[in-house]
């Protein structure tokens, strides 16, 4: 094992950035051993979300030097994998947070630097125009530069392949081996974006292009130019302002009234304490005071990259309620199957799709209605490939969603998009207007129709990963493990799941960690498995669905719970138990130190 002070040489070595460098200059000065193992004795890994981490010196964090080598090491994987990828170029686009237009200069240099054409938004771009942009100029590859909706402490580098879907398994793995081979900057420049013969900026161009296909989604653009319907939209920060009020135009929509405080790109998210809509009212408490100062009754957020889309509504008795993805997914999902059949198309050819952790209602909606359903593996990088799979077997995927409020809509983009779910859902609202009905009154039609889905899902916070490990292993293999003694057993230690959940028989386990699956003859999954995260799924006697997860981008054990029936309030009351013996007889956060969520 290399020693601290042959890593600190080398990080020195390597890094031309004076402020990073006197970083670890000073750390090593001041002997702080323990904050320099944290930063440099393990690299940042590259994985099918790309990178992300807080911005700080050292090879964990994300910073000038790991951000060059992860395009180094990108632009050899793709040389090797498609040869065309130097004419066929590249999109680069980022957000507004600290360091991200810079991240992408540097990227962009060192695509340069091989002869590639390089694509270069300047300015801030929402996060959709670079799967989109990769579609539209038959780009081998896209980066988007952001954190999406985490701290302001962070950054992240997202990777989109040439079928302009995130990246999967094999790629992820292909580009974190060509990253070790590639560790020598060899070039530096921020400067090259603003010289370069092979760097384009036709960020207006192809925004152009995205307007025009959203503006294909509108059906009713007469009544929206009519329609009294206030909306008050928040940013929350980041970079949605524009792109929204362009969607609202496009649409023939009435401007919305914004939250001032928060329209503006703000890289500190000064008013929030996490830029995320789907932290319930503790985002939402400026839009929901612009709305009542404005007598507003329905409020849109986007996330600081305007790749998610969150929606509140007030109700009569004067309450905001903020509703779920799984509630806005299933509103989107009618809107869009409305409007497939009022096409006369086949509804044996349309397709929608969810992730696993994501409600069944929409698989229920699919068996009522006759379309087809699939789920796949949490993430738009698994939902977003197997819509273009699916296609090219003659479906035609007009809806994607995951719970974490990521909704796609027809075929802009096969990726998330905050934007096209906002104008989509503001027509809905217009035309429930008409027919006097509220969203909340909408969806309980939904409801009564397709059965009642209610869903549990939050988190705990953990930033130990030894501990997350131990909890989970706890589940999977009991309090005290025992090592397996049988030379053909596939694990190693014998499995010891819970028989029982808040006193419901477990008549189901699926665990894509070690590959373990009771509803297959030979218990083996047939979902993609990861050694390097945890989900486990347990399925109730009493219909109720639990997964347990870990995050791929936050420090969090996220559990979601589901159950259906025809009596809500039973539903209700039968999950709020589960949900307390998720903690009590699974997480034991007193025991383990876990972090609640908190608004």
């Amino acid at each position: 094992m290399a020693s601290i002070d042959s890593l600190v040489q080398e990080w020195l070595r390597l890094d031309k950035n004076p402020t990073t460098r006197s970083e670890i200059e000073k750390l090593y000065a001041d002997q702080n051993i323990d904050e320099l193992e944290k930063r440099l004795r393990n690299r940042l890994t590259f994985g099918t979300a790309g990178l992300r981490s807080s911005m700080k010196s050292g090879f964990s964090g994300m910073n000038d030097l790991t951000v060059i080598q992860a395009s180094q090491g990108l632009c050899m994987y793709l040389l090797d994998t498609i040869p065309t990828s130097v004419n066929k170029g590249i999109v680069i686009g980022h957000d507004h947070r600290h360091n991200s237009e810079r991240f992408a200069k540097l990227t962009a240099a060192v695509f340069l630097n091989k002869g590639f054409q390089v694509y270069y938004y300047r300015g801030l771009v929402h996060t959709p125009l670079v799967p989109f942009g990769i579609k539209k100029l038959g780009a081998s590859c896209g980066i988007m530069i952001t954190a999406s909706h985490n701290p302001k402490q962070d950054n992240g580098y997202k990777v989109y392949w040439d079928n302009a879907c995130q990246i999967i398994p094999p790629h992820d793995k292909g580009i974190a081996r060509s990253i070790l081979n590639y560790l020598e900057p060899w070039i530096w420049d921020a400067e090259l974006v603003n010289h370069s013969p092979l760097c384009i900026d036709n960020v207006k161009e192809i925004s152009d292009f995205y307007f025009e296909e959203l503006k294909a989604l509108s059906n009713h653009r007469e009544d929206n130019a009519s329609s009294k319907v206030k909306f008050v939209y928040t940013a929350m920060h980041g970079v949605g302002t524009p792109v929204a009020k362009r969607a609202f135009e496009t649409f023939s929509l009435n401007p919305f009234i914004s939250t001032k405080e928060q329209e503006d790109p703000d890289p500190d998210f000064s008013t929030v304490a996490f830029p995320n809509p789907e932290e319930g009212k503790g985002s939402y408490a400026m839009a929901m005071k612009t709305a009542d100062e404005n007598d507003a009754r329905i409020i849109f957020a986007n996330d600081p990259d305007a790749d998610r889309f969150s929606v509140s509504e007030k109700q009569k008795n004067g309450e905001w309620i903020i509703f779920s993805g799984n509630q806005i997914g299933i509103i989107l999902a009618s809107t869009v199957l409305e409007k497939y059949k009022a096409q006369g198309k086949p509804i044996s050819k349309l397709a929608m799709l969810a992730s696993t952790v994501s409600s069944k209602m929409l698989e229920r909606m699919a068996k009522v209605e006759g379309f087809y359903f699939e789920e796949t593996l949490t993430g738009f990088k698994w939902l977003g490939n197997k819509a273009v799979d699916l296609e090219q077997q003659g479906y035609e995927v007009s809806f994607a969603y995951e719970e974490a409020i990521g909704f796609m809509i027809g075929k802009i983009v096969k990726d998330k998009d905050g934007v096209s779910a906002l104008a989509t859902f503001a027509e809905l609202a217009v035309q429930l207007d008409k027919r006097g009905l509220m969203i909340s009154e909408y969806l309980e039609e939904l409801y009564k129709k397709y059965g009642y889905f209610i869903t549990e899902n939050s988190y705990f916070i953990c930033h130990s990963p030894p501990t997350i490990n131990k909890i989970f292993n706890k589940i999977r293999f009991g309090e005290n493990p025992v090592k397996s003694s049988e030379s053909d057993y596939p694990y190693q230690y014998q499995i010891s799941y819970p028989s029982t959940l808040a006193g419901n028989k477990i008549t189901y386990i699926r665990d894509l960690t070690i590959g373990y699956d009771t509803s297959k003859p030979d218990n083996k999954a047939n979902l993609p498995t990861s050694k390097s995260s945890h989900m486990i799924t347990f399925g109730l006697e009493n219909g109720c669905t639990l997964t347990l997860r870990t995050s791929g981008t936050e420090p969090k054990i996220k559990y979601y719970l589901e159950l259906s029936g025809e009596d809500k309030e039973k539903v209700e009351k039968e999950l709020r138990m589960i949900t307390k013996s998720v903690a009590d007889e699974l997480l034991e956060p007193e025991k383990y130190e876990l972090d609640y969520k908190t608004e």
